[in-house]
């Protein structure tokens, strides 16, 4: 093993922060029964945010980024987990209160870990990254709500979105109907060919009336916000939305009667702390049924040591699909 490593590093001094690639050592790392050498990361947005000043994404510094990793143990302290294994780490903390997937190697406790399905490469893994298993949480939840083929169309919310774009790829790959909601018109036809059956503007609060038309059977949503009384106006009966996202705001207001006169359910979303019998679970459906035949299709590489450009890139909004970070062998 080597002596040194790189790891990107965000610091704070005085409000303000800074990133920069540091050598780190095995020692430098927090404290975990198992030792991984990273393989495979990627750039969610909360990532980015993580180099900003005052963004409260990182709660303390130094910190090394990354909610996501796969990789191949190096070191165990733990009977459940032995060197060579492949592996996901995502959620807990990871990147934002413990070190995360931007480093040559991570050492995490083995309750975080969940083994690599056998059906999935370490690559495609963090092709889904958080974005991925969030999706394949909130239709597995929708699922279990009475989210059926044979019912409405299904619309999903923030369509351009890594949990958006992957949403509507698992949905369509299984038979369900998808309505893709964007303002990005742009997009429109990258979003049928990935599966969306009818794209559709932003929806916005239109009125004060406590129902609107029955429209859709069930709704993936992680814009939130204002707008979000407008969606569960428009559910059909006994409907359900899985609340992932606040891009839009974090309040809104509803009357009782979508509730009580048709019985529609808000399913929150939570995939930091899912348990972890449920979470293997996901991992499992991502390499079976909700794998998308397109998956390598929405995926754009890079280099570890070119996460700066790709980070100013997401926050131009520069890039589609998803950054899949590549660590040297």
């Amino acid at each position: 093993m080597t002596k040194t490593f790189k790891a990107f590093v965000v610091n704070e001094q005085d409000g303000k922060v800074t990133s920069e690639f540091k050598d780190m050592t095995i020692d430098d790392l927090p404290e975990g029964e198992v030792l991984i050498k990273t393989k495979y990361s990627g750039i969610n947005y909360k990532d980015a945010l993580a180099t900003l000043d005052n963004s409260k994404i990182v709660n303390s510094y130094p910190m090394v980024p990354g909610i996501d990793l796969a990789g191949v143990v190096a070191h165990s302290d733990t009977h459940a987990f032995e060197p060579g294994d492949e592996v996901i780490v995502t959620g807990y903390g990871l990147g934002t209160d413990h070190f995360g997937g931007f480093s040559e190697y991570v050492r995490v406790k083995e309750e975080w870990i969940v083994p690599l399905p056998k059906d999935l490469t370490l690559e495609e893994a963090m092709i889904y990254g958080t974005a991925g298993y969030t999706a394949g949480l909130a239709i597995e939840k929708l699922e279990h709500n009475g989210l059926s083929v044979e019912k409405d169309q299904v619309l999903v919310r923030g369509a351009t979105g890594g949990v958006g774009t992957l949403a509507i790829m698992m949905l369509n790959g299984i038979g369900y109907d998808v309505i893709a909601s964007t303002g990005k018109t742009e997009a429109t036809e990258t979003l049928k060919t990935i599966g969306a059956k009818d794209v559709i503007s932003r929806i916005d609060k239109e009125d004060n009336k406590p129902l609107g038309k029955r429209t859709w059977q069930a709704v993936i949503d992680p814009v939130g916000g204002d707008s979000f009384s407008q969606i569960i106006k428009q559910l059909n009966y006994n409907g359900s939305v899985a609340l992932i996202g606040m891009t839009g705001g974090a309040t809104f207001d509803s009357s009782v009667f979508p509730f009580i006169l048709r019985g529609v359910n808000v399913i929150g979303i939570d995939s930091v702390y899912t348990e972890m019998r449920q979470r293997k679970h996901i991992w499992r459906r991502l390499s079976k049924d909700l794998k998308p035949d397109q998956l390598h299709d929405i995926k754009h590489n890079i280099n570890f040591k070119d996460i700066k450009n790709s980070i100013d890139e997401v926050f131009q909004h520069n890039n589609s699909g998803r950054i899949v970070i590549e660590f040297d062998a």
